[in-house]
Parts: structure tokens; sequence; C-alpha cells
């Protein structure tokens, strides 16, 4: 939320992946004026402004089926109108179960994804609609859930595998947080110790967002998440004890340029949210733990 990263959750059911997605837009800043203006316009334009309702003050959250039509998830229709991914301008596009959406309309996410806007041609006109949504995914690792608890899950390993192939290269290529969660055991389920409330973590999270306004003043730029490859050395300097350390994980880790840099900006983002000014080791090593498991995908 910090860095307006796109996030992917694995674990079986239960784990609290739909409750930490739904919980999201909370910790987020509230929406200013200009955003709320904005999102109401394509909530009106898509017709689902409520009765007497004059704006629309709430981050959105769009939840759709994984059975939804790549017209409604991107935008469409005879007549050109708003898709799930400018319902969600933003907000949070959160797409459960995410191997079972069509490869065509994962794909055509790619470019929505680093535009921000979405183009919408029909022999009726052509309408571009504003689509700058945080991607917020969570899926099973397996076809029944359980992988790899082998006293539950049944599946083969050309079933496990096969089932995480289907997940689109290009979405998982714009994936920086990745996590895998754990089955909640029974103590932590009776734990009544009460956690970090979302109001304060939404402090600590508009704490770093004003550090990235102050750094990205005059620029393109808005989050650490919008930091192209071109200018990450730029945002995320290294010191000498820093560069070592990434160059070791570089090399033990096996990581493509694309991944490097997807380090670099999460790290960033941890070190805002600790006040740090320079990118240390430590936050090198915590972002390097987000990246996908390749036990995973391979």
């Amino acid at each position: 939320a910090a860095g307006f990263h796109n996030l992917l959750m694995a674990g079986p059911p239960g784990a609290g992946k739909s409750m930490i997605a739904k919980r999201i837009p909370g910790i987020m800043p509230p929406l200013t004026l200009e955003e709320s203006l904005e999102v109401t316009s394509v909530v009106s334009v898509a017709g689902l402004m409520g009765v007497g309702e004059a704006l629309v003050t709430e981050r959105p959250f769009r939840n759709p089926h994984h059975t939804i039509s790549q017209a409604a998830l991107i935008g469409g229709s005879v007549l050109p109108r708003p898709g799930m991914i400018s319902l969600a301008h933003r907000g949070v596009l959160f797409l459960d179960e995410l191997p079972e959406f069509q490869h065509a309309s994962l794909d055509a996410l790619r470019q929505p994804l680093e535009e921000r806007q979405v183009n919408v041609s029909r022999v009726s006109g052509s309408v571009t609609y504003p689509s700058d949504f945080m991607l917020v995914c969570a899926m099973n690792p397996c076809p029944c859930g359980y992988y790899p608890d082998r006293n539950r899950c049944r599946c083969t390993k050309t079933q496990v595998k096969r089932y995480m192939g289907r997940v689109s290269g290009p979405i998982l290529d714009r994936i920086d947080l990745c996590v895998e969660l754990a089955a909640v055991d029974y103590q932590s389920l009776k734990d009544k110790r009460a956690g970090e409330d979302s109001a304060s973590i939404q402090r600590r999270v508009e704490k770093a967002r004003q550090t990235q306004r102050d750094r990205f003043r005059g620029t393109g730029y808005r989050f650490n998440g919008d930091i192209e490859a071109a200018s990450v050395e730029r945002y995320c300097a290294l010191g000498p004890k820093e560069e070592k350390c990434m160059e070791r994980l570089y090399s033990s880790l096996r990581l493509s340029a694309r991944a490097y840099h997807r380090i670099l900006r999460v790290a960033r983002t941890i070190a805002d949210l600790e006040g740090a000014d320079e990118i240390g080791e430590e936050h090198l090593m915590e972002a390097s733990f987000f990246r996908p498991s390749l036990e995973m995908f391979g």
C-alpha cells in the first residue's frame, strides 16, 4: 500500500487471503478531492452511482469472479463502457483464484498495468478510461488447495505444475510482492491479543507516501512501484556494502534483470516505511524474500 506494489498471495483455503485483500483499501490514505472526482466520473459513466449519491469518497475495491468476460474486465460492450479495471481506479482490483481466469483476460491487463489507462474501441467509437489500480491476486498452491501438505493433498506433481503454469507470465512479471501463506494453526486461532489496527497502519503508509511525494516531485513518478528500469539506479542507489549484498543475491538467487529491479523497488519502500534515507542490507534481504518462489513457479 505504501509503494503501490502489486501483490500475489498463495496459500491453502482459509489462510486469510481474501480477508487481507479486503483490508488493503482501509490502510491506504483517504481519497483526495481530485481522486474522488475521478472515481465518481468513472462510476457515473458506468451507471453505478447510488440513489442520492453525489461523490464517491471511499477507495474502490473490485472483486470480479474468475468467470468474468474479457469485455467486462477490461471494458467494452456494444457501447464502450468502463470495465472492472476502470471501476477499480485509485483503488484495489482483487483477482481471487487467479489461475482460473481466462488467459486472454489476464494478458489484456498488460497494457493497462503499464499505462494506467485503457483504450476501448468499438464500431460506435473509441474511449480512453483511467485504470490506475493496485493489482492484488490470490491463489491456491494446487487444484485441491493443500499442497505441499501430503496428508491432505492428493494432487500429482504434474497436476500441481500444470495448475501453477496457468498463471499468466506477463502478469507474474508485474508482481512485486509474492507472499506464501500457511494454514492458521489452533494457537493462532485462539490468540485473543489485539493486533495493530488499520488506522495505525494507515498513518505509517501516509508517512511513507509523503516521503515518495517529496522524492518524485517534478517527475512523472508517484510511488516506488512506478519507477521504471532506467531510473531504478537513480532512486534506489546503494552504498558499497549494499552493492556487495545485492551482487551476492543476484548470483545466489539467479536473478533476472527484471527481478533485480523489482527487489530494489521493494527495498526502497521498506526503507521508506522505516524512515531510512538509504537502502540498507537488511532492506535488500527482506525484499528478496518477496520474490515468487522457484518451487511454485519454476
